[in-house]
C-alpha cells in the first residue's frame, strides 16, 4: 500500500551550523535505532542531563529542521529515527524535550515514538491521550552543585555528629 503525502518546500534559509549540527544528529539517531530499548533509554537520559526543557517552538524548529534535511525521515515507519533525530538537535542547541516510545491506545494498535514539549506532542495527528506511553525520557534537572569550601563540609560533619550524640543520648534516657 502507498500513501501520498505532499511535503512543504521551506525556503527561509539556514545558517550551515544548523544544518551541520541537523546532519549529525540524523546520522547519530540511525545509529541508535540500532540499539536494544533498555540500551537506549539509558543513553538518552544520561545525554538529557544538565539540559534545559525545550519550549514548543524549539522543538517545532528542530523537527522542522530535521524533515527538511532528509527525506527518508518523512515516512510513516521513521518515526523513530525523527524523534531520536530532533531530540539529540535540541540536545546540540542546549535544551532537552521529552522524548517518548508508546502504542496508539485505538484499533490500529501501531507502536510510534515522537518528541513531546509539556504536554504538547510536536508535528504529531491526534491528542495527548491517543498514546499510551511505555517509557519516556523527560529533561532532567542538574545536581545542585557541592560546597567548593573545606569549612562547610566539616561544619557539616560536625552538625552530624552532634545530632548522633543527641540521637544517641536520647535513647539512653
Amino acid at each position: 500500500m502507498s500513501v501520498t503525502v505532499a511535503l512543504n518546500r521551506d525556503h527561509r534559509p539556514r545558517s550551515w551550523k544548523l544544518r551541520l549540527q541537523t546532519r549529525l544528529a540524523i546520522c547519530l539517531a540511525r545509529i541508535l535505532t540500532l540499539f536494544k530499548p533498555y540500551v537506549l533509554r539509558r543513553l538518552l537520559t544520561r545525554l538529557s542531563k544538565g539540559a534545559v526543557a525545550a519550549d514548543a517552538a524549539a522543538v517545532t524548529a528542530a523537527r522542522d529542521s530535521v524533515l527538511a534535511s532528509s527525506l527518508g525521515l518523512h515516512g510513516l515507519r521513521a518515526c523513530l529515527p525523527r524523534s531520536l533525530a530532533t531530540a539529540l538537535l535540541c540536545r546540540l542547541r542546549g535544551t532537552w524535550p521529552t522524548w517518548c516510545v508508546g502504542v496508539r491506545t485505538a484499533p490500529p494498535f501501531a507502536a510510534h515514538a515522537w518528541v513531546e514539549a509539556g504536554r504538547e506532542m510536536i508535528g504529531e495527528t491526534g491528542g495527548y491521550d491517543s498514546y499510551a506511553r511505555l517509557f519516556t525520557v523527560p529533561p532532567t534537572t542538574p545536581l545542585p552543585p557541592r560546597a567548593q569550601d573545606g569549612h562547610q563540609g566539616r561544619d557539616r560533619d560536625q552538625g552530624r555528629d552532634q545530632d548522633r550524640d543527641q540521637d544517641r543520648d536520647q535513647g539512653r534516657a
